[in-house]
C-alpha cells in the first residue's frame, strides 16, 4: 500500500497525464522505494512505469514533454521555498507501449522517460531488469491489472550482467568525478545540503547494485546501507552511517560531524568516490 504522501503525488501527476493525453495511459504502476517499502517524505522520489495504448505521435510527444513539469509542480515549488537543489517528492517515470510488455526487458524500446529535469523520447533507464523484477514481484497498480498478471519478462539470468555494467559505466564515471573534488551533477557552491545528498546517493546507490550481484536481491537503499555496513571494512561505516541518516531525515550526529572525512562537502565527496571505487572492486570479485 503506498503511503498517503506518495499516492497523492502520483495521483495528482497522474490527473495530470489524463488530461493531456486523455485516453491513452491504460496501465500506471508505482516501482522503486515506494514499492519496496522504503518511502520516506521529503526525501523519496516517486518512481513509475505508465503503459499506454499504441504509440505517441509528435503533438502527444510534445504533451508528454510538458507533463513533467505540470505534474510535478507542487514538489517543485516546495523545494524552491526550502532552498533546496533537489526535489523530493519528484514523480520520475518511463512510458512503454502495451504491446511491447511480454518482451524481454532489454529488448523494449521505451516511448520515452522523464528523470529529474531531464526528458527522453525513445528512451528510458528504467526498463531494465532491476526496475522489471521489482514492477513484476511489487509493483503497485494504481491504474491496470495486477502486474503479475502482464507477463513481463525481467531476464534474471541478466540481472547480475547488467548490475556489473551499471557499476563499471554509470558509477565508475560519477566516482572519477568525486575523488576528483567534481560534484557529480550537483552544484556543491549553491546548497551545503548537496554534499549530503550526494553521499547518500553515492554510498546507498552502488550498495544496491553490490547487494542485489551478491544475493540476487532487490532491496531499498537503507536496506543497502545496512547490508554495506556489514559487507565492508569499518572506515566505511562513518560514511554510511551519514548517508542513512540523511537517507531518514536525520541530522549528522554530532560524532560524525566531527569526523575530519566528513567535516567539509569536498571531503565527504571524495570519500564517497573511494568508497563507490571500492565497491565497485568487491563486486568484480562476487
Amino acid at each position: 500500500m503506498l503511503p498517503i504522501d506518495a499516492a497523492r503525488l502520483a495521483g495528482r501527476y497522474l490527473a495530470a497525464a489524463d488530461r493531456l493525453l486523455p485516453g491513452r495511459i491504460s496501465g500506471f504502476y508505482v516501482v522503486g522505494s515506494a514499492a519496496l517499502g522504503a518511502w520516506r517524505a521529503g526525501v523519496s522520489d516517486v518512481d513509475f512505469v505508465a503503459v499506454v495504448d499504441g504509440g505517441l505521435a509528435g503533438r502527444e510527444m510534445r504533451r508528454l514533454r510538458v507533463l513533467h513539469p505540470v505534474g510535478n509542480a507542487t514538489p517543485a515549488v516546495r523545494a524552491v521555498l526550502r532552498g533546496r537543489v533537489t526535489v523530493p517528492g519528484t514523480v520520475n517515470g518511463v512510458y512503454v507501449a502495451a504491446a511491447d510488455l511480454g518482451r524481454p526487458v532489454t529488448s523494449i524500446r521505451p516511448l520515452a522517460s522523464h528523470t529529474g529535469i531531464a526528458f527522453a523520447a525513445g528512451r528510458g533507464f528504467d526498463v531494465n531488469p532491476v526496475v522489471w523484477t521489482v514492477l513484476r514481484d511489487r509493483g503497485i497498480p494504481l491504474r491496470g491489472p495486477a502486474p503479475g498478471t502482464l507477463g513481463l519478462d525481467p531476464e534474471p539470468d541478466r540481472l547480475r550482467e547488467w548490475n556489473l555494467a551499471n557499476l563499471h559505466g554509470y558509477w565508475r564515471s560519477w566516482a572519477d568525478r568525486a575523488l576528483a573534488g567534481r560534484a557529480p551533477g550537483e552544484p556543491l557552491a549553491v546548497v551545503p545540503s548537496a554534499g549530503r545528498t550526494l553521499t547518500a546517493w553515492g554510498a546507498l546507490g552502488v550498495s544496491r547494485l553490490h547487494r542485489t550481484i551478491a544475493t540476487g536481491e532487490i532491496v531499498s537503499k537503507e536496506d543497502a546501507g545496512a547490508h554495506a555496513l556489514t559487507a565492508f571494512a569499518p572506515r566505511w561505516h562513518p560514511l554510511l552511517h551519514a548517508a542513512l541518516a540523511y537517507r531518514r531525515g536525520e541530522p549528522l550526529p554530532a560524532a560524525l560531524a566531527a569526523d575530519p572525512d566528513l567535516a567539509t562537502t569536498r571531503r565527504r565527496l571524495r570519500l564517497t568516490g573511494a568508497f563507490v571505487s571500492d565497491v565497485i572492486a568487491a563486486a568484480d570479485r562476487l
